[in-house]
């Protein structure tokens, strides 16, 4: 039993996901489902020679000690995998994600010209928001590859583990993986300001440490990326600002409405066709009345401001899963399931739209 079997199966069948774990055959997400390749149980032997394949003895000495790693690698030379090998019940487990080997345009990713200019501005902070597995990497990546292919600019990523590698174009790429580059995202940013950085990509803003860094960086002079595991643009505000101490909250939203340019909130859903899924985004560009409702406190009147904001360029999730709807791409039950107001959502989709099929 090969791991080379199981990658060529995941790129073959299009799988997002493979899982490996005692107890039930070599396993793969696909369109959303999990599937199994075949009825050959695995056992603590199968899952553990199968990890031992791709990781080195040093990789290995730090699952026994900390109990499992994070790291990504290369199949092929061109297929890339992030992955996830941990010990569960005392054996050895993993889940491997394929990466996109290609980027996409900024149009396949529903970008407007308005969130697309954004990309060429020296400074701010654009934020890239959902659930995991709801194609955050993929639109990170489409972004950059449009500064890298467009801009002579040199952009930092720092990412826990690098996932989806840029060559060097018109601009300049330099890409920092946690631990093996540098300790944490907070240091990494701090460093990053002292290496000439014209953009910089933080994988995740996952504490008080990180998230300040990136906002002075935004502030002094830096386009900012990074993702938080949030749903819509009010929530995540609302995330990054109760984050701190009540006593820093007033200074951060001051900040915050200053230095935020864009939030991207996306999540995939299952196609009705069965050809894969589909990317619901809701999109917010911080015009003067959000930038007003961000420093006053007023994040709950974001969503309205979204909802009449489509000559800026904005676009509210509701609007847009009812637009998949009516074209037949997603179901009636997945539509209502992702929906903000679903209530609403389903009175305005029944009078629009009788013929969508509902999901199976």
């Amino acid at each position: 039993m090969a791991i080379e079997e199981v990658l060529n199966y995941a790129i073959l069948n299009g799988a997002s996901d493979i899982h490996i774990t005692v107890g039930r055959p070599r396993s793969f997400r696909i369109h959303g489902e999990i599937v199994s390749m075949d009825d050959k149980i695995l056992t603590p032997q199968d899952t553990e020679s199968l990890g031992r394949e791709i990781t080195t003895e040093e990789q290995r000495k730090k699952i026994q000690e900390v109990g499992g790693i994070d790291f990504g690698f290369t199949f092929s030379n061109e297929h890339r995998f992030r992955v996830s090998l941990f010990k569960q019940r005392g054996h050895h487990a993993m889940v491997l994600r394929l990466l996109a080997d290609k980027f996409l345009t900024l149009e396949a990713i529903g970008l407007p010209p308005q969130f697309v200019e954004l990309l060429s501005r020296p400074r701010g902070l654009i934020l890239v928001t959902g659930p995991t597995g709801s194609g955050k990497t993929t639109s990170l990546a489409t972004m950059l590859d449009y500064i890298n292919t467009n801009f002579s600019k040199h952009i930092i990523t720092i990412e826990d583990p690098i996932e989806i590698m840029h060559k060097h174009k018109k601009s300049i790429v330099t890409q920092r993986e946690l631990e093996s580059d540098v300790p944490s995202f907070s240091e990494a940013v701090v460093k990053a300001l002292r290496q000439d950085p014209d953009v910089i990509l933080i994988g995740e803003m996952r504490d008080i440490a990180t998230m300040e860094a990136a906002i002075r960086a935004a502030e002094t002079g830096h386009l900012v990326f990074s993702t938080l595991h949030t749903t819509g643009a009010a929530r995540t505000v609302d995330r990054i600002i109760d984050v701190f101490p009540a006593n820093q909250q007033e200074q951060i939203r001051v900040q915050l409405s200053g230095t935020l340019m864009a939030v991207l909130s996306q999540t995939l859903l299952p196609r009705v066709d069965g050809q894969g899924r589909v990317a619901a985004t809701e999109i917010m560009i911080a015009n003067h009345a959000i930038r007003n409702l961000i420093r006053e406190g007023k994040t709950y009147q974001v969503s309205s401001e979204i909802q009449i904001g489509t000559r800026f360029g904005m676009r509210d999730l509701d609007a847009h899963l009812k637009e998949l709807y009516g074209k037949g791409v997603i179901s009636y039950d997945d539509m209502l399931e992702m929906a903000q107001n679903p209530k609403e959502l389903s009175e305005t989709a029944s009078k629009l739209t009788l013929n969508a099929p509902k999901k199976k």
